[in-house]
């Protein structure tokens, strides 16, 4: 798996590639999210474009960083995830607390609080 971090606007932007599962790639994941909450002020976006696979404990990461980010006053949203991920999302009701966004700007406006969900 790998991660990269951009930032945009006052918005963090991270691009997650490969499988995030348990282990190494969950563990990577978890860290660059604490890195993120630890080192930025602003609104998160993450770009699940080529993230094939998210077992349960990335799930468990994902929503776990959610609750971080919402308790600081800062806003999540997922975009573009892929097919898998998305039928995953769907299957877990998980979609209705996840912001999920096709168009980066609408995902961009909302972390920035520029709308509502």
């Amino acid at each position: 798996m790998r991660v990269s971090r951009s930032e945009e606007n006052g918005v963090t932007i991270i691009e997650v590639e490969g499988t995030i599962k348990l282990g190494e790639s969950a563990q990577t994941f978890a860290d660059e999210l604490q890195k993120v909450l630890d080192q930025t002020k602003g609104g998160v976006v993450i770009d699940f474009a080529r993230i094939d696979y998210l077992d349960s404990t990335g799930i468990g990461e994902l929503v776990g960083y959610l609750q971080r980010f919402t308790r600081a006053s800062r806003r999540v949203a997922l975009f573009r995830p892929h097919h898998r991920l998305e039928a995953l999302l769907k299957l877990t009701r998980l979609e209705t607390i996840f912001p999920v966004y096709w168009e980066r700007e609408d995902a961009l406006r909302y972390v920035r609080g520029d709308v509502a969900h």
